[in-house]
């Protein structure tokens, strides 16, 4: 009996956690650091505009020393950027203050609503694939987005299940489907996800991976929210790989009874 589910791979890189985890909102750093290792997860994103890139270890922005890069993937995030040039540049600053060359871009220059610019992502992850950079594009549910930017070369997609923070849950059900059909690299739901159950749900749909962050740091205990979301996460990547019953319109009784009365 299969007991382990297969490993996520992004850019030939083998995960055993499906859970990724997102680094704002939580209380301190302190209880990001022990949020982080009751998930289980084993990558890690941070907003660049949030970390201390320049070894002053300022004591306003030194995230970076609570989360252990021997334990995580540490994944930089262009959060905050609103042109692709200005992603660009975040990434490549990254790179030369010592991270990995893995990046999560994002663009979303709407302030209330933080949804992402898709031209500007496109362009952005065109010239950042063409640099070397392995990437990780969050975008709107848009399938055809989706195929333009895995023609290009980004190592997943990460289409949004509502806007981020809202904690509404998967508003986008039928584009994900759409996506995760087509997909020829992983998919990852982020953002939007604000329960476990919604967590299962992307993953019994065939997500390979979700992002959460929100529903987790403002938790009354972040700690008990992460292991709830680890084990939500398996079990929806369990189900789906173990074949869900199909839903049908008409009952169908488990126990028929037409052979016993003949």
């Amino acid at each position: 009996m299969q007991l382990v589910n297969q490993r996520l791979v992004i850019a030939g890189r083998e995960f055993g956690s499906r859970l990724i985890l997102g680094t704002g909102k939580f209380s301190s750093p302190e209880a990001m650091r022990d949020g982080l290792a009751a998930s289980s997860t084993e990558i890690v994103t941070v907003a660049l505009r949030r970390a201390d890139l320049s070894g002053g270890h300022d004591p306003f922005a030194n995230i970076l020393e609570f989360i252990d890069p021997q334990r995580y993937l540490l994944l930089p995030n262009t959060s905050g950027a609103m042109t692709a040039a200005e992603a660009v540049r975040l990434a490549r600053l990254a790179v030369a203050a010592g991270l990995p060359k893995w990046v999560k871009l994002e663009i979303h220059p709407d302030p209330r609503y933080l949804l992402p610019d898709p031209v500007e992502t496109f362009l952005a992850a065109e010239i950042l694939v063409k640099e070397g950079f392995v990437v990780l594009p969050y975008i709107n549910a848009d399938p055809v987005l989706a195929r333009r930017l895995q023609d290009v070369g980004v190592a997943t997609v990460m289409p949004l299940g509502s806007p981020i923070g809202s904690n509404r849950g998967l508003q986008t059900r039928d584009q994900l489907r759409i996506i995760i059909e087509q997909a020829t690299v992983p998919v990852v739901v982020d953002a939007g996800i604000g329960a476990p159950s919604q967590a299962a749900e992307a993953m019994e749909m065939g997500a390979d991976a979700v992002l959460v962050n929100t529903a987790i740091a403002v938790a009354r205990d972040p700690n008990r929210m992460a292991a709830a979301f680890k084990w939500a996460v398996a079990a929806g990547r369990t189900a789906y790989e173990s074949g869900l019953a199909p839903a049908q319109i008409s009952a169908s009784a488990t126990s028929p009874l037409t052979a016993f009365l003949d």
